[in-house]
């Protein structure tokens, strides 16, 4: 029960700090990313500590492993990363104390499987419990709009992700991301008849 406790603190600890500093204007900790790994990086650490404790062979070849993925494998995003550190961590826990990567997996699944759940329920609003970012490394779903005019519609939805007026041409360019083709179908309905569009691109993966 105290590890259970313990976990719950970790991964709650995570969040509080991601929610801390998205609402104080750091819109980089808002992606999906970053949400994931402020909630699975603790536990990480957490496991190795529990697994390299008393033990100082153990603790320098957990360093040696560790440091490997961070300066030789181009990361492309900061979930990449940690799962990378995860997945050591588990196969260096198992030789140690199997319970401890039994619950590391566990953990991460569970994590990885909640967060996705929680922007599902989250879109049921009407809300967003994370945005999707062109930097995660990952394959996305995008639209561009050009128009002639200024569209609020575009301007004030949650898929807004880059926005361009240019004066030279009098044309404003929206970049926008979508989770799904079921997503960005749905948008496009919503603005195709405005007759200031001038173009839309879009990108189905």
């Amino acid at each position: 029960m105290d590890e259970f406790n313990s976990l719950l603190l970790l991964i709650t600890s995570g969040l509080l700090l991601r929610f801390s500093l998205s609402l104080t204007g750091q819109a980089w900790a808002r992606s999906h990313a970053q949400t994931v790994s402020f909630m699975i990086l603790p536990v990480i650490t957490y496991v190795i500590t529990k697994t390299i404790s008393g033990n100082i062979a153990l603790s320098l070849g957990m360093i040696g492993a560790l440091s490997i993925v961070r300066f030789r494998h181009p990361v492309k995003s900061a979930l990449e990363l940690i799962i990378y550190f995860d997945l050591i961590t588990i196969g260096i826990a198992t030789s140690v104390r199997t319970k401890w990567a039994i619950q590391l997996v566990l953990t991460t699944i569970a994590i990885i499987f909640a967060v996705k759940l929680a922007q599902k329920i989250s879109q049921k609003y009407g809300k967003s419990f994370y945005r999707v970012s062109f930097n995660e490394g990952v394959a996305i779903n995008t639209m561009e709009i050009i128009s002639s005019e200024k569209i609020d519609v575009v301007e004030n939805s949650k898929h807004l992700n880059n926005l361009i007026n240019d004066r030279t041409t009098s044309e404003y360019v929206y970049r926008l991301t979508f989770e799904n083709s079921n997503q960005i179908n749905d948008f496009k309905k919503q603005i195709e008849d405005l007759k200031s569009i001038k173009k839309i691109n879009i990108d189905i993966v």
